[in-house]
């Protein structure tokens, strides 16, 4: 059988062939006059060209038929398959295609491996396998994803040869769908056989899960029921009871308490435990039970020997308040005043904070309440919220709905640090004061050398970009630092005061140049901090600080350098890295103690953050605005969270001050009368954030600026309801039900809306998250996908109980589940699934035979099984089509001018005989020698007589002189006309035997002898 035949894409057009005798009849009369040699070549050549053409207009496709075999050997490598069992597939794999392969042939084989996902370990190549191990790394292993496997194996084999895929499986699928997939890959062609691997039933105990209601109420008694179920070896005699320890665990939040542990003797079978609790506080919480076996043969796999449930405790609303835990008790009047109007309040200090976006979800609004965001004088007392807690702090409000308030003091807002964080994006004001008329300036200089410290240089940049991004723009900041030539400004700056700039426009320069420092080993301290005095003497900053970080060793100031920083009130704080001994460390506490700042002894680097960020605040502190008798702010907008409240309220002594936002959502509700820029006077003011509301107190709650509302009439119906309005809201949830459900790795939340008469509630805004199983934020989407109903969902590869919250809008109670992610299927294998094995294997390939089940693969690849052959026939012959009819037509043009050729040129092949002769060594005779002589005197005498009958035809006609435009008298007329019968007598009278050539330059020379005269 020919490897190569012809087929064709659209043979309609073969039909032109009818044209050839036509072509030939019209051909052969047109083509008369060239002879029958060139007319019979030319036709051919043009019948030629007429079919390649049409064969292009059909779509020439050039077949090749192979029976060369691929087979891709798909290994099981999930966690049921057992180790040992995974060494004898890849030995079977080596020994099959090296007893099977046909090399002459070319056959080809490959190896895909999957567990959760599929991998390929080799790709299909025309030679035998020498693998000792599989080395392919996969990401799970803790699913079985055939259908995965089958898709990989069938996009790798090349579609040029037959195919077969053969499976060494279990069977025991629990991603995808094989069954469904086998019918595509059949149809292409591909044959499967299947080679089962048997798994031997040993002593298993499984927790299959923990039931218990998902919504309970405060107080309520409940009983939870935990099924554990027990197999036994099949080869022991006898069912022997296993014995072990049951251990239930309550989790909340980032706290764990244990409420149940205690010995258990499992019979065969399932077994029920209950447990019965009551819950008093509320709160989303998780239970987990486990079971921990007595023997070590008691059990196989430790993967299923626990299982989660997950319940949502409600109770009325709660309200978390956060204080500076240095200043604990400051806001207890206002904590006491919140309980007595019924409203819950759970109090927390800034150094033992929440940990998870789970524990907010128990409260309903959160007050921070005067904190900054770092407190603390020294390394082990430096404590801060942590990026991810602000996040959370936000997230809770923007997605969740939950309420945030910010109280004032004079550790605040801008005050406090808060400049530039989430939260400052959460607050319908900015923290930053941009009006040039209010004098909040402060200026800061860094004196940096820590370059003896490990990692120095990096920790010094970090803390730089630390101090400097807390600044606001009005602030002024410069840094000083040894750069081995002497102490030099980091920066430009104003003359009057060099090395100090705005930070405003100056921000991303400043960073930049941080980033690219390179500070040296400082020798003395006093020329350093004299540039810092007489900078920052000179700056226009009403507060005026310098930071030094340093490990002592530079040599002391001067006593006149102290002096001036006393002088002038510009504090020091010092910061001990690394320090050489006590003199050291007593050298900086002596800096700061004499100039009324803080000394920091600090080990880790990792506390220097920190330390900058509370350091800098110094300089915002103009943003504390005491006016002189205080002010009485009033109310200028009305609002719910105000009703009953009188216009004018009891004075202030203070406020932090801020900047409203430029927006038309941000409200402010209640002013000061100073300063005179209203953008700066706000005391309240409050928006819709998200889902969730936000308001800020810029006085605080009376320990301080407000102690004047202490005893004012309205203190508790103002902040109870500020709070009220602030919280999440609670209560009926409609006609909102909410739905999970867990397949494949993902959970999907279904989520039906239906209004009061029951009609649909479409178009809404959801808005969800979701929790892990280790409390970290899963990102969830809702889409509408039917009138009232709405459908996210996400992926749930670990096994836990996941949380989940919903808000259907804004204003509208949340709706909180949770759900349950069992662990894999994986775990709970105990035989062999031989009917989706046989199923895979009796489905039958296009124009081919089914596959088969070979023998089990046991403890060792048997010969039986080896002799089961992969590269049999019973496929379908690959056929692999390539276009050939560019070719074509590219041949067709270049016939084509062929035929031209033929037509228009004519060939003497007399030349040929010659060359023959010479090459024999034959001689012309003298006949044809002659004969030859006398045919070219007879061409000659011919040629000569045809030239002299050309010459004799031509006449010369001498060229029309154009007429002239200017006047010509009639005896010039006269005297031309004498003189062209002289040229005319002339000519006549040249002598008869002169050329036609020289006739011609003579015509030309009288011409232009007559046009001179």
């Amino acid at each position: 059988m020919l490897p190569y035949r012809l087929s064709f894409e659209h043979p309609i057009y073969l039909w032109l062939m009818l044209a050839l005798p036509l072509l030939w009849y019209v051909g052969f009369r047109a083509l008369g006059v060239l002879g029958k040699t060139r007319r019979v070549l030319a036709l051919l050549l043009r019948s030629l060209v007429w079919t390649i053409l049409v064969f292009a207009l059909a779509g020439v496709q050039l077949v090749r038929v192979s029976d060369v075999v691929t087979v891709m050997y798909v290994l099981d490598q999930s966690e049921s398959i057992p180790n040992a069992k995974r060494q004898v597939m890849l030995d079977y794999v080596v020994r099959n295609v090296k007893r099977h392969r046909d090399a002459r042939r070319g056959d080809k084989a490959g190896i895909i491996v999957f567990g959760r996902d599929a991998s390929i370990e080799i790709p299909p190549f025309d030679d035998e396998i020498r693998l000792r191990r599989l080395e392919s790394l996969m990401d799970r292993s803790d699913a079985t994803n055939l259908e995965s496997a089958l898709n990989l194996a069938q996009a790798t084999m090349p579609d040029d040869t037959s195919r077969r895929i053969v499976v060494v499986t279990d069977g025991n699928e629990n991603l995808g769908q094989a069954r469904k997939l086998v019918a595509r890959v059949a149809a292409a062609g591909i044959g499967i056989d299947v080679v089962p691997v048997m798994l031997d039933a040993k002593s298993e105990v499984l927790v299959e899960k923990m039931d218990l209601p998902s919504d309970i109420r405060k107080g309520q008694p409940f009983e939870a029921r935990i099924v554990v179920t027990s197999y036994s070896d099949a080869k022991a005699e006898g069912d022997e009871p296993t014995k072990g320890k049951l251990r239930v665990k309550q989790k909340v939040g980032d706290s764990e308490s244990i409420l149940l542990e205690e010995d258990i003797t499992l019979d065969p079978g399932k077994n029920v435990f209950p447990l019965r609790h009551t819950i008093d506080r509320p709160a989303p919480y998780i239970y987990e039970a486990e079971f921990v076996p007595a023997g070590k043969d008691d059990d196989g796999l430790r993967q299923n020997n626990s299982a989660t449930a997950y319940t949502h405790v409600r109770g009325k609303g709660r309200v978390l308040l956060i204080e500076d835990r240095d200043k604990i008790g400051d806001f207890d009047l206002l904590v006491g005043r919140l309980r007595d109007n019924n409203i819950e309040v759970v109090t927390q200090a800034n150094d033992n904070l929440f940990g998870s976006l789970a524990e907010l979800q128990a409260y309903d609004a959160v007050i921070l309440a005067g904190v900054p965001r770092v407190s603390g004088s020294n390394e082990n007392e430096i404590t801060s919220f942590t990026d991810p807690q602000i996040e959370m702090l936000v997230r809770n409000t923007q997605q969740l709905g939950a309420g945030l308030l910010m109280i004032g003091g004079p550790e605040a807002f801008g005050a406090g640090g808060w400049t530039g964080s989430e939260i400052e994006k959460a607050m319908p004001v900015d923290f930053k004061i941009k009006n040039a008329k209010v004098q909040a300036v402060g200026a800061l200089a860094l004196i940096m050398h820590a370059s003896e410290m490990a990692d120095g240089n990096h920790w010094q940049k970090v803390i730089c970009k630390s101090a400097i991004e807390q600044l606001g723009p009005s602030d002024l900041a410069g840094v000083l630092h040894w750069n081995f030539s002497g102490d030099a400004w980091l920066w430009g700056g104003d003359p009057a005061s060099p090395g100090l700039l705005e930070v405003g426009p100056n921000r991303r320069s400043m960073l930049a140049r941080v980033s690219k420092m390179t500070p040296g080993d400082m020798p003395q301290f006093d020329p350093a901090m004299k540039m810092a005095a007489k900078s920052l003497t000179n700056a226009p900053a009403s507060v005026k600080h310098c930071i030094i970080i340093s490990d002592g060793d530079p040599s002391d100031p001067m006593p006149g350098t102290i002096t001036a920083f006393k002088n002038n009130n510009i504090t020091i704080s010092t910061v001990a890295v690394a320090s050489h001994g006590l003199a050291g460390s007593q050298r900086l506490q002596k800096i700061a103690t004499a100039t009324g700042g803080k000394y920091y002894s600090v080990k880790s680097g990792r506390a220097l953050p920190k330390i900058f960020q509370r350091e800098a605040r110094r300089v915002s502190k103009p943003l504390v605005y005491e006016p002189p008798g205080g002010a009485v702010p009033e109310v200028i907008f009305p609002h719910a969270m105000l009703d009953g409240i009188d216009r004018v309220l009891p004075p202030i002594s203070g406020f932090v001050m801020t900047q409203t936002k430029d927006s038309p959502l941000a409200q402010v509700l209640i002013q000061s009368p100073k300063p005179d820029q209203p953008e700066n006077a706000t005391i309240l003011a409050a928006w819709t954030y998200g889902l969730g509301r936000t308001a800020v107190l810029t006085t605080d709650a009376g320990a301080r600026w407000a102690s004047a509302w202490n005893e004012w009439e309205d203190y508790d119906k103002f902040y109870s309801q500020l709070v009220r309005w602030l919280m999440r809201p609670t209560g009926d949830t409609g006609k909102f039900t909410i739905a999970t459900n867990v397949k494949d790795g993902q959970v999907e939340v279904v989520v039906n809306a239906l209004a009061k008469d029951d009609s649909f509630l479409d178009f809404l805004e959801m808005n969800a998250t979701a929790l892990d199983a280790n409390l970290n934020p899963i990102p969830l989407a809702m889409r509408q996908t039917a009138p009232g109903r709405y459908v996210g969902s996400f992926p749930a590869t670990s096994a836990g109980s996941y949380f989940v919250n919903v808000v259907p809008g804004p204003g509208a109670a949340p709706l909180t589940t949770g759900v349950t992610v069992p662990y894999s299927d994986e775990y709970r294998v105990r035989e062999t699934n031989l009917a989706l094995i046989e199923s895979l294997a009796a489905t039958e390939p296009r124009g081919g035979q089914v596959g088969e089940v070979t023998a089990p693969l046991e403890n060792q690849a048997s010969e039986e099984l080896v002799d089961a052959n992969a590269f049999r026939g019973g496929l379908s012959l690959a056929r692999s089509i390539r276009d050939a009819w560019p070719w074509f037509v590219l041949a067709g043009c270049c016939l084509f001018l062929g035929d031209v050729m033929v037509r228009r040129i004519a060939f003497d092949f007399g030349w040929v005989g010659k060359a023959i002769k010479k090459m024999r060594g034959e001689q012309d005779s003298a006949a044809e020698v002659v004969t030859r002589l006398d045919a070219l005197r007879k061409n000659k005498s011919q040629v000569d007589e045809d030239l002299e009958k050309r010459r004799a035809s031509v006449r010369f006609e001498p060229t029309r002189v154009e007429s002239s435009d200017d006047p010509v008298e009639l005896s010039d007329i006269g005297q031309a006309k004498s003189k062209i019968d002289t040229a005319t007598t002339k000519s006549t009278a040249a002598p008869e035997q002169s050329s036609y050539t020289e006739r011609l330059l003579e015509a030309k020379r009288r011409a232009r002898k007559d046009k001179g005269d």
